[in-house]
């Protein structure tokens, strides 16, 4: 998994407004941002993306995610985990997710 968000980042990271992971520890050290907010990252093996709370609905629906709760016990409505391990799927994802993140701010 680590791999394919390397590659994720490899491509994105040319990209208006996108910083790569950094080391800072602190949370969203280890995902990409747009102008500052984190659209994609890897949680426990699983990529992580911020989406609208139609899509990640949608996602949830069809078995392609899962809720993403951070630890919180509460799932946050704009985060999905996607199940797929593949590239294209990732990266048409993660497109998602950027054009949402930066639209949003």
């Amino acid at each position: 998994m680590e791999q394919l968000f390397e590659t994720l980042v490899d491509e994105f990271v040319s990209r208006p407004g996108v910083t790569p992971p950094g080391s800072t520890g602190r949370f969203g050290s280890h995902a990409l941002k747009v102008d500052g907010s984190i659209f994609a990252m890897v949680v426990r093996g699983t990529l992580v993306l911020k989406l609208p709370r139609d899509r990640v609905a949608g996602l949830v629906a069809a078995g392609d995610g899962g809720p993403f709760d951070a630890n919180k016990g509460t799932p946050m409505k704009e985060w999905v985990s996607v199940r797929a391990t593949d590239l294209d799927t990732w990266r048409t994802l993660a497109d998602e997710a950027y054009r949402f993140v930066r639209k949003t701010l």
